[in-house]
């Protein structure tokens, strides 16, 4: 398969080299990224840090990128109160807006005459797929936050409405704080609910000391799309990134992040949910690299997975000899709702310094059936019981939402992938 897709992938874009914008990545670097992407090779199922990933639908898919469409989007959620909104149709600027003050926002559109595109590393085997958009990115977005800025928030909205038969779409973004600032950022992928589109989204974020940056990751792709991603993230001495991803959508998800923690003092969370029904397939692998003295990260996942679907999490976490003081805790959990469906947990931790305190801990398996007798001896029906349980899992994560309006928006999304009950609706 490797081989037979990767001729395809270099003929398609022999076929539309010409046509992709130089103000987004030149044409000479789309090239070295291919040439890199054909050395590696796409990922397999042998690879082990992605066996739990359904790669399939990169037999059929058309890499080259789905053309500009005049297309109506489809309903959009209520923008939270408070942050601005930018929204994007099959990884193209559709809905332009007015930046907060001391942020800058451009779109390759916006690119000045001589200025030089963004370029993504791609520093791990398990990041490979971010040269496929480093290779056909068609826009991309760079959010620069003033030092000092205390800015309100910014909503990216990435809208897949291309079947993966006619092109896919790459959604590309750039997060850049500098010294002191502080910033909320929502990222939402959402489709038309009958395309089977295929994203391949890139993004990087990069904090200056003591930088503040709260992400917020939500994907709810069509049920038969294809969501892969890759995010990397470096952060100065003292800064913190907060990252809280939900993802409910899509017949197969991917996201790798990969967290470089290079200041003294940086800190990050990471907060993850998956809901994984049908024959979904949703997985997420997380590397924390600690290369400074002193630094924190955490890892919390929970994922349900029901009838034949799979969840993953691979939670990998280095300790160079460089990061001594570090501080490292890993929770993941996965609840198993059936009996053909999978839960697959990896904590990983690699130590090569003492005056360190990192622990990990991870469980799989059913209901708790001492919780769901209490609850049916209080008189609530089986299925409502079965219902609230699964929900209390999931609200670990769902809970750390904390604009109103996005929270309440995802918990009705999940209540919607549940098929849950009114007894449920009452708690939003």
């Amino acid at each position: 398969m490797n081989g037979a897709v990767l001729n395809r992938l270099k003929e398609e874009f022999g076929a539309v080299r010409a046509a992709l914008p130089e103000s987004v990545i030149g044409s000479a670097r789309r090239g070295e990224a291919l040439e890199a992407l054909c050395a590696q090779g796409l990922p397999g199922t042998r690879d082990e840090n992605w066996r739990y990933t359904d790669l399939r639908r990169l037999e059929q898919a058309r890499f080259a990128p789905a053309q500009a469409q005049a297309a109506v989007l489809p309903p959009l959620p209520t923008a939270p109160e408070g942050y601005v909104r930018y929204v994007f149709l099959d990884g193209r600027l559709h809905t332009d807006a007015d930046a907060p003050h001391g942020v800058v926002v451009r779109t390759a559109r916006s690119q000045e005459p001589g200025s030089t595109p963004w370029r993504l590393e791609a520093r791990l085997p398990e990041a490979r797929l971010a040269l496929l958009n480093e290779t056909f990115a068609t826009d991309a977005v760079s959010i620069d936050v003033a030092p000092g800025t205390q800015a309100t928030g910014i909503e990216l909205l990435f809208v897949a409405s291309a079947a993966a038969t006619e092109g896919a779409s790459y959604p590309r973004v750039r997060l850049a704080l500098g010294a002191g600032a502080r910033v909320s950022v929502i990222e939402r992928h959402l489709g038309r609910a009958e395309a089977h589109s295929l994203v391949n989204s890139a993004v990087h974020v990069d904090l200056a000391a003591a930088a503040t940056l709260t992400h917020y990751r939500v994907q709810q792709l069509g049920a038969q799309a294809a969501w892969f991603d890759t995010l990397s993230a470096e952060l100065a001495a003292e800064a913190r990134y907060d990252l809280l991803a939900v993802g409910a959508g899509a017949l197969s998800a991917r996201s790798t992040v990969h967290a470089r923690l290079s200041g003294r003092g940086a800190a990050m969370s990471l907060a993850a949910a998956a809901l994984a029904d049908g024959q979904q397939s949703l997985d997420l692998y997380a590397l924390s690299e600690h290369i400074a003295p002193h630094t924190r990260t955490e890892q919390t996942f929970r994922g349900i997975a029901s009838s034949r679907a799979r969840a993953a999490f691979n939670g990998k976490v280095i300790v160079r000899e460089t990061a001594r003081g570090t501080d490292s805790r890993q929770s993941l959990r996965g609840l198993l709702d059936g009996t053909q469906c999978e839960i697959d947990l990896r904590p990983q931790l690699e130590i090569y310094t003492d005056e360190v305190r990192c622990s990990h801990g991870a469980t799989a398996g059913k209901l708790d059936e001492n919780m769901l007798f209490y609850l049916l001896s209080r008189g609530i029906a089986p299925e409502a019981a079965q219902h609230l349980l699964k929900w209390a899992f999931l609200e670990d994560v769902i809970a750390k939402i904390a604009p109103r309006d996005l929270r309440r928006q995802v918990e009705t999304t999940l209540l919607g992938q549940m098929r849950d009950l009114d007894t449920l609706k009452e708690l939003l």
